[in-house]
């Protein structure tokens, strides 16, 4: 979904040659986990984290085409909508001072990016949903003017024969609404982390993933507001579900799938199996057929890139054009500072490190619908929910982490072979946040607690406490 497209309207030939060539692709996709073509060059980590650009009194910025001319860096691309960006960097060898290099890396970019924004009046920031952002702004004169946008909009409405999205959120208040465009998933900004596996461990680094993503979204929660309601812990999980709800093929076999998704069920014997259901169980979007040969696997990642899967699997190619396969773990929001994001990445890659290393695979020891329900429980409550765990084990997140998941991350980072340095320093950042109880969702509700519902000034006193730097932890309620 990265590249753009030539088309935005699309014939009937165009969605059966686009299916031909897609199932061409599976089948090859087949012959390639058979026969152990991707690369076993492993542990490298990566990210994307997706921005707000917002103007002096703290609503979006729709300038994202002059901020991007300004910045001319091909590393920082548009969003869906016009005051949304996203940075990428290059990925990481996941041993020594990999996270100070993330962290060194990602805030020289961030600087960069900021000083721009400074030049346009705007300003830059990293925060799951802008409180400010209003319904009649997430419209499609704010999308970002690129072709496959476009597309994907009219695909889904067209798939929804033109009913509105529906928005319906139980949280702390209820919100419910219409929407016409697929513009609502532009609220929803992310801090996306990619590891890239063995094949031969990439069965057990999914369903690791699937397995941390409750507690990893629990001590990230940073999107509690929309439109002026107090909602969920983490209220970019229910909103991106709902933001392209168009459900499976009708007649599928199997029923309809949602787009974005937990998923239904840990993946069995290779990651091949969600490319399969992919092919199968899911309509296609974006019918743009290309010329390249079946091992570039265009149709297969294109349709991928369509399904957004809370952990999503990837393939990509190597510098010397071998195939691998990535996880790209989709829970973690945007903010609140680089350093509480980074901190959340070592959390991540350290738990999914150790959960797939274990002796027993933790995923015969904790039901798929337990550890869905977790997620979705975790992302609603936040920290002070009780899941469950391995064995029928049930505690809060809150003592889990402390008392379970730390020592495992940690575990997890030194099998990397990550300096001390870098794990006391992360880890100690995701300890003081979950004893405190304060992430960002936490400390949005605290200042709306103290000082009213001024969204603005919220938001104000939000970028004010990400400018200094301090991890969130450290923020105070003034």
């Amino acid at each position: 979904m990265g590249q753009e497209i030539e088309a935005t309207q699309f014939s009937a030939d165009d969605f059966a040659q686009f299916a031909s060539r897609l199932q061409a692709e599976t089948r090859l996709l087949e012959e390639w986990f058979r026969g152990g073509v991707f690369s076993a060059r492993d542990r490298m980590g990566g990210y994307e984290l997706e921005a707000w650009l917002v103007d002096d009194a703290a609503c979006p910025a729709p300038v994202n085409d002059v901020f991007l001319q300004r910045l001319d860096n091909a590393m920082v691309v548009p969003e869906l909508a016009r005051f949304n960006v996203e940075l990428n960097d290059h990925p990481q060898h996941l041993w020594g001072s990999a996270f100070s290099r993330f962290e060194a890396s990602l805030g020289a970019t961030w600087r960069r990016c900021a000083r721009v924004a400074e030049g346009i009046d705007a300003h830059l920031m990293m925060i799951g949903i802008l409180p400010t952002v209003r319904e009649d702004e997430l419209s499609p004169e704010n999308m970002s003017d690129l072709k496959r946008y476009r597309a994907l909009n009219e695909q889904v409405l067209r798939l929804r024969e033109g009913r509105p999205l529906e928005l319906d959120i139980n949280g702390v208040e209820h919100l419910k609404t219409d929407h016409h465009s697929v513009m609502l998933e532009a609220a929803t900004t992310s801090f996306q982390l990619h590891l890239k596996v063995h094949p031969a461990h990439a069965t057990r680094a999914f369903n690791a993933s699937i397995i941390a993503s409750a507690p990893l979204v629990a001590v990230a929660a940073n999107s509690p507001y929309l439109f002026g309601h107090d909602l969920w812990s983490e209220t970019r999980i229910p909103l991106f579900e709902q933001s392209v709800s168009v459900g499976g093929l009708a007649g599928a076999s199997h029923g309809p799938l949602r787009r974005v998704t937990f998923g239904s069920g840990y993946v069995r014997e290779s990651l091949l199996e969600l490319f399969i259901e992919n092919e199968q169980h899911y309509p296609v979007l974006l019918p743009v057929c290309y010329q390249d040969g079946l091992e570039q696997m265009a149709h297969v990642r294109l349709h991928n890139g369509t399904i957004w899967r809370w952990n999503r699997p990837l393939i990509g190619f190597d510098y010397d054009g071998l195939p691998h396969l990535r996880i790209e773990h989709r829970v973690v929001p945007a903010g609140p500072t680089v350093t509480d994001m980074i901190a959340n990445a070592a959390f991540y890659f350290g738990l999914a490190q150790s959960l797939m290393t274990q002796e027993v695979p933790p995923e015969q020891r904790l039901p798929f619908a337990a550890a869905r329900d977790n997620f979705y429980t975790a992302a609603h409550h936040g920290l002070d929910v009780h899941v469950s765990w391995l064995d029928e084990h049930r505690s809060t997140v809150r003592t889990l982490v402390l008392e379970e998941l730390l020592p495992l991350a940690r575990a997890g980072l030194t099998q990397l072979e990550i300096d001390a340095d870098d794990i006391d320093r992360y880890l100690q950042i995701i300890e003081m946040r979950v004893v405190s109880g304060q992430t960002g969702s936490a400390w949005q509700r605290g200042w709306t607690a103290r000082h009213g519902r001024d969204f603005p000034a919220l938001t104000a006193a939000y970028r004010e406490q990400q400018e200094t730097g301090r991890p969130v932890h450290e923020w105070t309620l003034d």
